[in-house]
């Protein structure tokens, strides 16, 4: 059964939700083949919008989230919330760049290889990621009006992860990933609150 949470963001997001749920249902070879499905010709600007409400949803709960949370484990490797959210922010932002790149016939011959898993500074506070999360928007927006047009086209970027995607697809993947850390603070969130209700 799907979180509240992600039942919620469908409605303005639905491309980026409807590929997140393969891997919320453990089917991985879903989100390559719904993100090929939902990210073809004439999709930049939809998914753009939905990046959005993605970023929004993001920044609400880090509007609401309790100051000592941000030193908190952020849900992936040994990081805490602060660098899970910075990385989220740089990578949402490389992925769109990317895509933007290549649909613009500007891909660099010495692009060096993406290194998935890096995390951001551990002591950003609420309102660094805030602004670093809409400064991150702005650049969705920008490469979705580059790859407008381009969305089929193939990009070089090759991530170790995820493999080859078209400009497209970046954008949308973009998001998906937008949602893996999204559902790591709505866990942190439902854990705080069931440890102050526990008192």
């Amino acid at each position: 059964m799907a979180p509240g949470w992600l039942d919620a963001l469908e409605a303005d997001a639905p491309d980026v939700v409807a590929a997140f749920r393969g891997i919320e249902d453990g089917r991985f070879i879903s989100v390559r083949r719904e993100v090929r499905r939902r990210a073809g010709a004439g999709s930049a600007e939809r998914i753009a919008a939905e990046l959005r409400a993605v970023a929004d949803a993001l920044a609400a709960i880090i509007r609401t989230m309790p100051d000592e949370a941000f030193r908190m484990p952020g849900g992936e490797a040994d990081w805490n919330v602060a660098q899970a959210l910075n990385h989220d922010a740089s990578a949402r932002a490389g992925l769109v760049m990317a895509g933007a790149l290549a649909a613009a016939a500007r891909w660099p011959d010495d692009a060096p290889r993406v290194l998935p898993s890096v995390p951001g500074s551990p002591e950003a506070t609420r309102e660094d990621l805030l602004r670093k999360l809409e400064k991150s928007q702005r650049i969705v927006e920008r490469s979705a009006g580059t790859i407008a047009g381009h969305e089929t086209e193939p990009c070089p970027l090759d991530h170790p992860l995820v493999g080859r995607l078209r400009c497209g697809e970046w954008l949308l993947f973009a998001g998906v990933h937008d949602l893996m850390h999204l559902e790591q603070l709505h866990r942190l969130a439902g854990s705080m609150t069931s440890s102050v209700a526990a008192r």
